[in-house]
């Protein structure tokens, strides 16, 4: 059966500005012990409803009964399975998925056996550094998902170009000039191509961006980033601007871009939000179903690194919007957790599970919106190591 948890649950806060109507949500504990940092949303089983797969287990809907898929090799507080990004990588009818991780140093496929008693099978398809997130996004415009991890020593990203019994991935490797902590996409100049994006510049897609070369633009330093890095025209100048968070101290933030100075564009740093750490996801989405998907959803991800700034605040989860009249965001939650008040010092002892209240949702490596029940609006689903959690949108007010 399904268990709500209302305890840490709270509305969403009313902007004391004039916004349209604010959706609603109910908070659904898929599995409150679940330490995974990612979870993909798919139907698993064929049966035409969308399940939710993280870490050694899927769950079914509607009632999200607990069904296993295979072990995942723990290291420390962190399990080497740092993206569940669904696809039909054997196209068999049957959706797999690709992941990443961090320690294993790699990017892999995972396929599904269509039968609930038999375990996954994971395939191997490069090793290109300690990847602590991915992200799937169509970088070639061929309508078909490529997947973008995030090493922290190289840029990279991985197209499928041949599914079947023996799928062909071409890997696209930018080299080390750009690589840091984090990665992302979006139009950066308003050609109607996706950029990719990284925390020291972005790199120009060309015509054919499977094919061709990619120019690097080293326009910026962002620091310590999450996934993903986003760019988009949100203020409405017909400039697009980016927005990332820090992975690892405080801080939410947007760049404004200018008209260019001698050729070379500008680049103006505001603060969105400097009371939340670890921010680690971000993506746009509709969530107030008025057909535009201008909500910045995002949260702190618990416990990043056990010791850092931050790491023992109430979690969040919520998203801002942009007001164009007055250039600022508005801050809306939907969830608040209380802080780890008892958590031991040393980071080794610390536990996400023990240490903040039961029932504390955040965000870990990555969030989905969509539209999980079938009912015309988007909800979100949020792994983290405190628990895989659903929040359904119950419209607006």
């Amino acid at each position: 059966m399904i268990k709500l948890t209302h305890a840490l649950a709270v509305l969403i806060t009313v902007s004391t500005v004039a916004v349209a109507a604010e959706p609603r949500w109910k908070k659904i504990d898929i599995n409150s012990a679940s330490p995974y940092e990612a979870a993909g949303v798919f139907d698993v089983d064929g049966d035409g409803k969308l399940d939710i797969l993280s870490g050694e287990f899927w769950y079914k809907s509607p009632n999200w009964t607990k069904h296993p898929v295979r072990e995942v090799v723990k290291q420390g507080t962190y399990y080497n399975d740092f993206a569940t990004l669904p696809v039909d990588v054997n196209a068999d009818g049957k959706i797999d998925y690709v992941t990443v991780s961090y320690f294993g140093k790699n990017i892999g496929w995972v396929e599904n056996p269509g039968d609930s008693g038999k375990t996954w099978t994971y395939h191997e398809i490069d090793l290109p550094g300690t990847s602590e997130a991915a992200w799937a996004v169509d970088l070639t415009g061929d309508g078909q998902v490529d997947f973008l991890p995030a090493p922290t020593n190289v840029v990279v990203w991985y197209e499928l170009i041949k599914k079947g019994p023996k799928p062909e991935f071409k890997k696209h490797d930018f080299g080390t000039e750009g690589a840091g902590h984090g990665v992302g996409s979006g139009d950066i100049n308003m050609d109607g191509k996706l950029d990719l994006l990284t925390p020291k510049g972005w790199y120009e897609a060309p015509a054919d961006p499977s094919n061709d070369s990619w120019t690097w633009h080293p326009e910026w330093n962002l620091g310590t980033t999450g996934i993903q890095i986003l760019a988009k025209d949100f203020d409405g100048d017909g400039l697009s601007d980016i927005i990332w968070g820090n992975g690892h101290d405080f801080g939410l933030f947007w760049m404004k871009q200018g008209p260019a100075v001698n050729g070379k564009r500008t680049w103006t740093k505001h603060t969105i939000d400097d009371t939340m750490a670890s921010v680690h996801t971000l993506l746009w989405a509709d969530l107030d179903g008025d057909g535009k998907a201008n909500e910045l959803v995002t949260g702190k991800r618990v416990y990043a690194h056990e010791i850092e700034p931050g790491a023992t605040d109430g979690s969040f989860v919520g998203y801002f919007t942009f007001d164009k009249s007055s250039g600022s965001f508005t801050k809306h939650t939907i969830f608040k957790g209380e802080p780890a008040t008892n958590a031991p010092k040393e980071g080794p002892k610390r536990d996400a599970l023990k240490d903040f209240p039961a029932g504390t949702a955040g965000t870990g490596l990555q969030m989905t919106a969509i539209d999980i029940d079938g009912d015309g609006d988007l909800d979100l689903v949020c792994p983290g190591k405190s628990g895989l959690y659903l929040f359904e949108n119950l419209g607006n007010k």
